[in-house]
């Protein structure tokens, strides 16, 4: 039997608004603003509990260390880290500021992961994203990739490819533009993979924002994947989503067991799409359901605002499906409408819950984001040996160390300071012995 593991970002010590992802309405609304780590953290972890307490198995992934110190040794500065820290945020705040980034919670964009039922080789396969489009995520790679070799490390059971080539509109952006439809998660499926544009294709000078992920992307993990073509669709996200603030296309749909939720202006084209989603469906006798939110029920301005569509969706010990949804979407009229009517309408879908995530979504991420599913079976399961994975008893020791470690307040202007660097290096330090992952830290390793 398979099960799907949701491992969820651990939120950094760093956790701040400094407004550096374009085209995140919410990043770009509440840059400058006071952040509350410890809250964020705490909030996370709770939600992490609700899961584990549907009977759902969860996981965690440790934050990256931040601000990242090797990026500025590569960019020239040089001394003691503490020298380097203090000589780059005198010359360069808006450097720092990038390297400072949180941004590694959303752990939806960490990589794309095809489970051992879809692929020949009966292994999980895993590739880190490449995240070109931003640098303050493109730093993320190296590390990301790192974390995944440590806790999937047995190759019987799991394949790592290395991240995709960065140049020009080359990328990736993990999971947040990924999705798979299955009779059971034991069962093969259709993956679903959403860009936004070709990598060679020159941008609309009418657009909004840029796409980030690129159908060559998409294409090329496919390949890595050595899955079945018939079994694999891409779908263009439309222009009309981009610009209006769904940088990422699991901000407008989310997928589950044989359920595609998306709103009518997810995809460009989207009769052919879904009937192209259909057809693999039937390949493998699946009758996928399709629910679609008109844009009179909830429009994009709402979907986006509320985050409606970056719920997880999940299915439960009972075979029933629940949407795990942030609390914005309660407080949006036409998104808490559309939830009430979802739930008395004949689907799938049973329950609702609703989770306080404020600090992650004043920063434009939501449940979905901050999750990557991974499936597996009792045996690749096994081989983790426990790694990664949470229950209720490693939760208590996570917000007793967050408390501990992470600050109640943190101003933008305050990334620059050396004993912000010291706190997060003592907090990352006693987190590897808590998740018994080892020295995966750059600053663990130095001789």
């Amino acid at each position: 039997m398979n099960n799907e593991i949701n491992f969820d970002g651990l939120v950094g010590p760093t956790h701040n608004y400094g407004g550096l992802s374009t085209g995140n309405l919410a990043s770009m609304q509440n840059v400058g603003g006071v952040s509350n780590p410890r809250a964020a953290v705490l909030q996370g972890i709770s939600k992490m509990r609700a899961l584990l307490a549907m009977g759902l198995k969860q996981g965690v992934l440790p934050p990256h260390e931040r601000v990242h110190i090797p990026s500025l040794r590569r960019m020239g500065f040089t001394g003691t880290d503490k020298a380097i820290l203090e000589r780059a945020w005198k010359q360069s705040p808006a450097l720092v500021t990038n390297l400072a980034s949180a941004s590694a919670m959303w752990t939806a964009n960490a990589a794309t992961v095809s489970p051992s039922a879809d692929s020949p080789d009966k292994r999980v396969h895993f590739t880190a994203a490449n995240l070109a489009s931003l640098f303050h995520r493109a730093v993320e790679t190296e590390f990301t990739a790192r974390v995944l070799r440590t806790i999937f490390a047995n190759n019987q059971h799991f394949e790592h490819h290395d991240s995709l080539p960065v140049g020009g509109r080359m990328g990736d952006e993990g999971a947040a533009n990924h999705g798979r439809l299955s009779a059971s998660h034991s069962q093969p499926g259709v993956q679903l993979f959403v860009y936004g544009q070709s990598a060679f294709e020159r941008q609309d000078n009418k657009s909004h924002f840029e796409a980030r992920q690129s159908l060559e992307a998409s294409e090329a993990i496919a390949r890595q994947h050595l899955l079945d073509p018939h079994r694999v669709v891409f779908i263009q996200q439309s222009r009309a989503a981009i610009d209006a603030g769904a940088f990422h296309n699991d901000v407008v749909s989310v997928t589950n067991g044989r359920v595609l939720l998306y709103h009518e202006q997810a995809f460009e084209e989207t009769e052919k799409a879904i009937e192209a989603v259909r057809a693999a469906c039937h390949q493998i006798e699946i009758e996928p359901v399709f629910l679609k939110v008109a844009k009179e029920q909830v429009s994009l301005v709402d979907a986006v605002k509320s985050y409606l569509f970056n719920s997880q969706l999940v299915s439960l010990k009972d075979g029933q499906m629940s949407l795990i949804l942030p609390i914005d979407v309660s407080e949006n009229p036409s998104a808490k409408r559309w939830v009430d009517d979802c739930l008395e309408a004949d689907n799938p879908i049973a329950s609702a819950h609703f989770i306080d995530l404020r600090q992650s979504m004043r920063n434009g991420g939501g449940p979905a984001c901050l999750r990557l599913r991974v499936v597996l079976n009792e045996s690749q399961e096994e081989s983790l040996g426990g790694a990664g994975l949470l229950d209720g008893a490693m939760c208590d020791r996570l917000e007793v160390w967050a408390k501990q470690h992470y600050r109640a307040q943190l101003a933008p202007d305050e990334l620059g300071d050396p004993a912000l660097l010291d706190e997060g290096r003592t907090a990352l330090d006693e987190l590897t012995g808590i998740l018994k992952m080892g020295p995966i830290y750059d600053f663990q390793r130095q001789p």
